[in-house]
């Protein structure tokens, strides 16, 4: 890892860069050999991100590293194509914007109120495979995205507490410090009961990434102008870009990102890879790979330890009794306007 890449991090935990290269060996030795047999995944790079994701704890962060090699291997989430998912993506639930934040970010704009499918496994394929599109096309020396929530059409009852949990899981467990900043565009009342609910499992430096903006507030407004160059931005979201989502021209932007992604797959001498982790996955196929040692808990601690069954339980509960409030209001909102009427 570089000195400047260190530098940049050392304000994490106040830790030198010379203690956060001694972590990122001590990370590499409890990895054991595998460590040499998957440079890009065991980079310093890479493993720092571990670190920062579980405090720099080495035993922690290696024993998180170990799960994202075995998920990686089982999921194989670089093999999945846009003929595998197309039909997830047909109302634009999630999708990567085609400008980038002013720092260079790449953009995932998610659409929770525009779900369009009932299947757990298919949403959570998409969005694998959308966060591995979007991290193909970082920019050189990035390493973090940015997500953009567009609230419209949410209700409680677009919530699917499966999902929810599975894509928690994804994204903290095999995918730390990806998150650069997430903004929630209009969230409604009720979601911010859901979120005060929610924000307690949170590590407290993931829920600071965490912006609420609302387009009838001149503040909310002045913090997009600050992110984004609104020439680019969406309309929906306060920009002066009236393109919107088009389904079929994104179809065949993700068509011409798969080809490229094969030819980088297929090619075992590339001099310029993507900054991407595609060549990661493509190590986990390698002739000799130890499989019992990218498993090991020797030393290290659960990766989920911070959504255990009985928390995420009783988030399950709060959930349903927001949902079942949310339909009171409702009703006692229709009863009104039929007063009203009469």
């Amino acid at each position: 890892m570089s000195s400047k890449q260190l530098k940049g991090s050392a304000k994490d935990k106040s830790l030198s860069p010379e203690e956060q290269q001694a972590k990122i060996d001590d990370v590499r030795k409890l990895i054991g050999p595998i460590a040499d047999k998957l440079p890009v995944l065991c980079s310093d790079v890479s493993i720092s991100r571990y670190l920062r994701a579980r405090n720099w704890s080495s035993k922690k962060a290696s024993k998180m590293l170990k799960e994202t090699l075995k998920w990686r291997l089982q999921y194989k989430p670089e093999k999945i194509r846009w003929e595998d998912v197309a039909h997830e993506a047909e109302t634009g639930k999630i999708y990567r914007a085609k400008y980038c934040d002013k720092l260079g970010r790449p953009v995932l704009v998610m659409r929770p109120g525009f779900m369009n499918t009932n299947s757990t496994s298919g949403q959570i394929k998409y969005l694998v495979y959308c966060m591995e599109n979007a991290l193909m096309n970082l920019n050189q020396g990035q390493e973090q995205m940015v997500w953009l929530v567009d609230f419209q059409g949410w209700s409680m009852g677009s919530v699917s507490v499966k999902v929810t949990r599975e894509t928690a899981h994804i994204l903290q467990d095999h995918y730390p410090e990806r998150l650069g900043l997430g903004i929630l565009y209009n969230p409604p009342k009720i979601f911010e009961s859901f979120w005060t609910i929610v924000k307690p499992f949170l590590e407290p430096k993931t829920y600071k990434k965490v912006k609420f903006v609302y387009s009838d507030d001149l503040k909310s407004q002045k913090v997009m102008e600050e992110i984004f160059d609104l020439d680019k931005l969406d309309t929906a979201f306060g920009g002066r870009n009236t393109a919107g989502f088009d389904y079929q021209a994104y179809a065949q932007q993700m068509k011409e990102d798969d080809i490229r992604k094969s030819n980088f797959l297929d090619s075992s001498c590339s001099s310029s890879p993507p900054p991407s982790i595609l060549s990661e996955s493509h190590q986990l196929e390698s002739p000799g790979l130890d499989h019992d040692s990218s498993t090991s808990d020797e030393g290290g601690l659960s990766s989920s330890e911070e959504a255990t069954p009985r928390n995420m339980e009783c988030i399950d509960e709060k959930i349903q009794e927001l949902s079942l409030r949310q339909k009171d209001v409702q009703v006692d909102e229709a009863a009104v306007a039929a007063k009203q009427v009469h």
